[in-house]
């Protein structure tokens, strides 16, 4: 499985925890069904994003990446996130990028950019001869989703509007490393195409992320690894997790309406509860985080800890079994929470007197979603 990482240029929202949220699950399924994993993330710890936020706050982009980069760990940890097997960073594998663009130029899937003063490497979109299929967009819902999320539409030079860059020549006061390509630093969507390959291999299983990425980066993560190989498709299963809203709105830097994880540990919320909260909606939906959502969500994890606290409650046979087979169910989190309460309530009432069930009940909430009832 690659889940795509962060862009380490501030604190993680809501947004990125519910993604991080959602594949973490399916690694527990996979490791409570005994299968072994080989899971991997990335960090986009080189990018326009980055280098423009080190710039305004007068930041050194190096520390600022790693200070950010830190951060994210933290907070993943806090929520009882698995850690991936590896963690790779662009930076690391700007080497392995660089072998990759020079194979794409050679067989002319990549191509300079008509312009003598900045002949950067693009790829020519129609190279892979599937492009689309990720995403299944019009034209032009992608000519618009690629102007909007770091696409260059507008660049001279370019065959092709929707030509993503591979390769960005030295601009003054920018970051560069030395390559065969000449001095520069690489484009977004081949950085996790060529760590993904590299790592796992062609047609590994999952690639994941938010729903945000379908297009343009996961179309183009594949087109270049489909054009370099010949192989099609790159991953088995493309699955994307829905965005968090703010009462109602979409959560954006722009509007200043984003909920840091670092935030709700800095003011004290326990953990277990946020990951709760998040639960409680399909990740592939769209949904809004509010004050009433969190309430519930510490509510729950009040009664499900009393009732696993005590001494005997009901035979917990049929309740694991709902559990394994609602999370089976496209990640049916609403329904697998569902299926807990139920034991709970029928604990907390009284029934059952068999005195090992409220402990094998913590352990499968513990293993299954990753909440912890002895907290």
């Amino acid at each position: 499985m690659y889940v795509c990482g962060i862009t380490p240029y501030d604190a993680t929202h809501l947004g990125h925890a519910a993604t991080y949220l959602a594949f973490d699950l399916v690694y527990r399924q996979w490791l409570d069904a005994g299968t072994e994993v080989h899971y991997v993330q990335n960090v986009t710890d080189i990018d326009d994003p980055l280098i423009e936020r080190a710039e305004r706050d007068q930041d050194d982009w190096v520390v600022l990446g790693l200070r950010e980069t830190a951060l994210f760990r933290e907070d993943m940890e806090a929520l009882r996130v698995l850690p991936p097997r590896e963690f790779v960073g662009a930076v690391e594998s700007i080497p392995e990028i660089v072998a990759v663009v020079d194979k794409l130029l050679a067989s002319g899937a990549a191509y300079r950019a008509d312009d003598p003063e900045y002949p950067d490497v693009y790829f020519d979109h129609r190279a892979s001869g599937h492009f689309g299929y990720q995403s299944n967009y019009d034209l032009a819902t992608m000519r618009r989703l690629f102007a909007e999320r770091g696409g260059d539409p507008e660049r001279q030079g370019k065959r092709h509007e929707l030509d993503a860059l591979l390769w960005r020549c030295q601009r003054p006061g920018e970051p560069f490393w030395e390559s065969d390509l000449g001095p520069g630093r690489p484009g977004w969507h081949i950085e996790c195409s060529v760590i993904a390959r590299e790592r796992l291999g062609h047609a590994f299983d999952i690639q994941g992320g938010g729903s945000d990425l379908i297009f343009p980066h996961h179309e183009f993560s594949a087109a270049h690894a489909e054009a370099l190989t010949g192989q099609h498709p790159f991953a088995r299963h493309y699955s994307h997790a829905g965005m968090i809203g703010l009462a109602g709105e979409k959560m954006s830097k722009s509007k200043g309406n984003l909920v840091f994880v670092s935030r709700l540990r800095a003011d004290g919320v326990d953990m277990a509860a946020v990951r709760l909260a998040l639960l409680s909606g399909h990740y592939r939906q769209d949904r809004s985080w509010t004050d009433d959502l969190l309430s519930d969500a510490h509510q729950r994890l009040a009664r499900w800890r009393a009732a696993a606290a005590k001494e005997a409650g009901p035979d917990v046979t049929a309740t694991l079994r709902q559990l394994r087979t609602h999370l089976a169910n496209d990640l049916d989190t609403s329904s697998a929470l569902s299926s807990v309460d139920a034991w709970v309530d029928a604990a907390m009432r009284g029934d059952g007197a068999d005195p090992s069930a409220p402990g094998l009940l913590a352990d499968a909430v513990d293993a299954l979603l990753g909440v912890s009832l002895r907290g």
